[in-house]
């Protein structure tokens, strides 16, 4: 597809009535008894979460999202009384994510301010109760470009690692259509079962319905299930405001794969499932690190950055499988165990799959960028399968109920 098409795309054409009440605030108890939608070659049919295994060919790799969400929201009171609240988005200093969090004594981040208007040149604190201590944390702003403030964070004892003082002292970030504070049920409920990376402020909320029984099945069938990374950031709520697609910046989201990964895909190339929209901007930002590592093979990258328009601006395309190849002989030529990237990529209508065949996923809001990217898998049958959807009282959004996608 000519970036000249995509860019033309009308967000408009992506629009549908979604009820407040179709809205799920709160999920199921049992995680696996959400309703399931089978869309395969135009055939809808439900089902339950817990069936997936029975939907699922045993030759499948399927591709889970491994992030953990975290404690991103912190919330200063001044003396004043003026309550502000620091939203912690990405590591500045140090930059990689595990080593940010493992940081003792300061950080700086890319953060959102609420009530930034009461927020001046002074330094914020709050006092942290840490195991019968008291630790005293302290913001500071560095600058601002008028969206995203860059924060540093400093703290009295360096017992205590900056993964630890969000834990205790944040808050878990939750859908803004919630339209309610974040409970402390919430802390179970809005994390995969198999979260362990933290750095999202995020659900890939896909992967919500997995249990260890459902995993289980899976694994009994021999189905293949292997972990990618990406950090979901708060960009994934961003609507579109551009009347056009090509109107609208799509944010950066922090990737790793690693190399058995990377092996997996290339081992299973015709026969892949991704869980959420997250594994797939993931897989299919391979291709794209894979098309830069070829153009120059020797050149050490510190992180790769896959744009927003790459995959439309593509000339002398290559195959999937080259692009997997030429990752894991770059891995293997710097002794890497994994590779990591900066993806904008945006999937829309026209866009061409390179890896998966399958895609289980929730259901999106109206006129976002994760429902064009389900409309261009399924060939434009996006407004068939929800509409099937709502009128067979589907839960919809982040704590609702989920589907599984065959490729148009």
């Amino acid at each position: 597809m000519e970036k000249l098409e995509a860019h033309s795309l009308m967000i408009s054409d992506y629009n549908y009535i979604l009820p407040d009440d179709r809205i799920a605030k709160y999920p199921l108890q049992e995680r696996s008894n959400s309703k399931l939608l089978s869309y395969s070659d135009g055939l809808i049919e439900t089902f339950q979460f817990s069936d997936i295994a029975s939907l699922v060919p045993k030759d499948s790799l399927m591709i889970f999202n491994n992030t953990k969400v975290i404690h991103a929201r912190l919330f200063f009171r001044k003396l004043t009384g003026a309550v502000i609240e620091v939203f912690c988005l990405s590591p500045i200093d140090p930059v990689d994510y595990q080593l940010s969090f493992g940081q003792r004594g300061s950080v700086v981040w890319s953060c959102m301010i609420g009530n930034a208007k009461k927020w001046k040149d002074d330094s914020l604190q709050m006092n942290i109760d840490m195991h019968d201590e008291v630790v005293t944390l302290s913001a500071s702003k560095i600058s601002s470009d008028g969206v995203n403030t860059q924060v540093e964070f400093a703290w009295n004892n360096d017992k205590y690692t900056f993964s630890e003082l969000l834990e205790e002292a944040g808050k878990l970030p939750i859908p803004p259509y919630l339209n309610r504070e974040s409970e402390l049920k919430d802390d179970e409920t809005y994390q995969t079962v198999y979260s362990k990376i933290e750095g999202s402020v995020a659900a890939p909320t896909a992967g919500l319905h997995f249990t260890p029984s459902v995993m289980s099945a899976l694994h009994d069938k021999g189905v293949q299930t292997r972990f990618v990374t990406l950090h979901v950031g708060a960009g994934t709520f961003k609507p579109v405001k551009s009347e056009t697609m090509g109107g609208h910046n799509m944010h950066a989201e922090f990737i790793v794969i690693t190399r058995s990964v990377v092996q997996s895909l290339l081992d299973n190339i015709e026969n892949i499932i991704v869980v959420g929209t997250t594994s797939m901007r993931t897989i299919e930002s391979l291709y794209y690190v894979g098309k830069q590592i070829m153009q120059n093979p020797s050149k050490l990258h510190s992180r790769f950055l896959v744009s927003q328009w790459e995959p439309y601006e593509e000339q002398n395309p290559i195959s999937p499988a080259q692009a997997l190849e030429a990752i894991i002989e770059y891995m293997e030529l710097h002794g890497q165990d994994s590779i990591s990237a900066e993806t904008e990529i945006i999937i829309v209508p026209g866009y061409s799959f390179k890896y998966a065949k399958g895609i289980v996923t929730n259901f999106h809001q109206p006129e976002s960028t994760l429902l064009l990217l389900i409309s261009a898998f399924v060939g434009g049958d996006w407004k068939k399968i929800y509409d099937y959807a709502l009128e067979n009282d589907f839960r919809f959004l982040s704590y609702g109920d989920s589907s599984i996608l065959w490729r148009h």
